[in-house]
């Protein structure tokens, strides 16, 4: 990821071809992993107490990075949970971490967790991966539904992601502009080594369609893109298309100059994280620059019904925060706590939930139902994907979605499987 919230794609996925020497691996990799909490370790140690401890850990304070939203909701979960009975009859106890965007901050929170004996991290965001993945992995402590912000979470057996990160965010924009009608593609994206692989996912999106891909390399903070606005809309001719994928506070500081440049012909899109409702709201709504833009998330739309439970939790348990239901940071965060809630139900009732345990039932392939804010969840060897660089990137569908009438709707309904672009493949007939 970038300092200004840009997730950094793991490398780039490779063939079919090295699946198997993928799966060996990860199953050979997961019983060491698996047994450092079944030896006494601080994960176990949980065991023989009646609390459940889980911790949710993002940045804040930091600037363009902030997560604030993704504590603020784990501790209204926790404050559900408890009123409701607890996790799987046990009282949960939620803790929360500021991880300052940065390596110490990320291991000072990992540390924590582990000091804490807590049974899992839930739903937490961090660039640094490197740093935390590894101390966890060490106490046995499974990472649910990370904001997909750095290579590990996409490689560990011990991650258990909800969301396919910015390849299948990417790569879903490349199918969602082919069906707008996009001839050439203009991708505005961070002038980085993880800038470079997202040019490799879209044009595998759009290969087989001959869409011509421009590449617009732009620095990853900045005050003025007007160069880079222009650039990237040409001759401004029907078929024209630009995506940017900047994040949040760049795509916002692209929106001034992409607005005065009057494009009458090419088309705006993104990726949710990128900009989201409040940016619509904020840049003038239908009559500002992002009228009519395509956007591709992860989860369906803010407005649709699968929300319901988490707006709930926020009038009811929020405590007055200021949770952002719409962004995706939050949206991760409830789904993750959903996973959690589902695994550890399923818990035999005289057993304690604890680190052992909740992996047991997320490897054990029985899909885990999110209650329609992603397709069933599955981390099991035969669902991975087949790459040896990201094989727990197993939630490989995105949504479509169009700014209308100022508000961000559903352009497609349902999920759309990107599995194939990839994987390198075919599209499906």
């Amino acid at each position: 990821m970038t300092r200004n919230g840009t997730p950094h794609p793991p490398p780039a996925v490779s063939g079919r071809r090295r699946a198997a020497t993928v799966l060996a691996a990860s199953a050979a990799v997961l019983p060491a992993l698996l047994s450092a909490s079944a030896c006494g370790g601080p994960a176990a140690a949980d065991a023989a107490g009646q609390d459940v401890t889980v911790m949710t850990w993002a940045p804040s304070g930091t600037g363009a990075a902030d997560r604030p939203g993704m504590t603020a909701l784990a501790e209204a979960v926790g404050r559900e949970l408890n009123a409701r009975g607890g996790l799987a009859g046990h009282k949960v106890r939620v803790l929360t971490c500021n991880e300052h965007d940065s390596t110490d901050g990320a291991t000072a929170c990992a540390d924590q967790a582990v000091s804490a004996h807590v049974v899992a991290v839930v739903g937490s965001a961090s660039q640094y991966g490197s740093n935390f993945m590894p101390i966890l992995e060490q106490a046995g402590i499974p990472f649910i539904g990370g904001y997909g912000l750095s290579s590990p979470e996409f490689s560990s057996p011990l991650s258990y992601p909800v969301n396919g990160g910015m390849p299948a965010l990417v790569a879903g924009s490349g199918r969602q502009l082919v069906a707008a009608g996009c001839k050439q593609i203009a991708l505005i994206r961070p002038d980085t080594r993880a800038g470079d692989a997202l040019v490799n996912y879209l044009s595998s999106a759009v290969a087989q369609d001959n869409v011509k891909i421009t590449d617009v390399k732009a620095p990853e903070k900045s005050n003025d893109y007007s160069s880079y606005a222009h650039r990237a809309i040409g001759d401004d001719k029907p078929g024209n298309c630009v995506l940017s994928a900047l994040g949040a506070e760049p795509t916002a500081n692209l929106l001034d100059p992409y607005r005065r440049a009057s494009p009458r012909n090419t088309q705006l899109a993104s990726v949710i994280g990128s900009f989201q409702q409040s940016v619509v709201d904020s840049t003038g709504g239908d009559g500002g620059p992002l009228r009519g833009a395509y956007a591709t998330g992860w989860f369906p739309v803010e407005s649709s019904t699968v929300w319901d439970g988490l707006r709930d939790t926020v009038r009811a348990y929020g405590n007055g925060s200021t949770i952002d239901v719409a962004d995706p940071g939050v949206q991760t965060t409830w789904v993750a706590y959903e996973v959690l809630r589902q695994a550890a139900g399923r818990i035999d009732k005289s057993r304690p939930v604890t680190a052992k345990a909740l992996q047991v039932i997320l490897d054990s392939g029985d899909p885990i139902d999110t209650a329609g804010t992603t397709p069933p969840l599955n981390w099991s060897l035969t669902n991975m994907l087949p790459s040896a660089d990201s094989p727990r990137l197993v939630n490989t569908s995105v949504t479509f979605q169009r700014v209308q009438n100022g508000r961000l709707v559903e352009q497609h309904q349902g999920f759309t499987d990107v599995r194939w672009v990839l994987t390198n493949g075919k599209p499906p007939a």
